[in-house]
């Protein structure tokens, strides 16, 4: 028998993920000293607050919507493994201090954090009911544009 899973579990781990991101940026707004720097990580972590909110708006609208698995175990797995990874694993105080020594650096981890969410996102398009496929994919293009700020960023920092 296949399991079935809630739509609102599946969207609270997007918003898990948008909290990881919003910390990270925090913690860079809170690292770097160059105003310019400052104010992109200030602005990324205020976009992903809002996406929270959007997600969290999402979530309640779609709490008794079940979703069917193929074969056992299959959509836990799957989205563990998008939830669970190294990167988020990363964003700890301790771990940014140790990995995150660059504006560069930032940047870089920003970029793959961004990344991720276009991915995550776009998979939870598959799980989402007709009436919000709209609202996530306005989601997936922001990511796409904060993905833009910071590669134009970047071309101003070299290692």
């Amino acid at each position: 028998m296949a399991n079935i899973y809630n739509a609102a579990e599946i969207i609270d781990m997007g918003i898990a993920k948008e909290k990881k991101r919003r910390d990270f940026y925090g913690l860079a707004a809170a690292k770097f000293k160059e105003r310019d720097m400052k104010k992109l990580f200030t602005d990324l972590r205020d976009w992903e607050e809002t996406h929270i909110k959007k997600f969290a708006e999402i979530r309640d609208e779609v709490e008794d919507l079940d979703i069917t698995e193929s074969y056992s175990g299959e959509f836990e797995s799957y989205i563990k493994a998008m939830v669970d990874d190294k990167l988020y694993a990363q964003v700890s105080p301790q771990e940014f201090a140790k990995n995150v020594k660059t504006p560069l650096a930032a940047i870089q981890y920003g970029i793959s954090f961004e990344k991720d969410a276009i991915l995550f996102f776009n998979e939870l398009l598959t799980y989402m009911p007709p009436i919000h496929k709209e609202q996530v994919r306005e989601l997936i293009d922001e990511e796409k544009k904060h993905i833009i700020y910071l590669i134009d960023l970047k071309r101003n920092y070299v290692e």
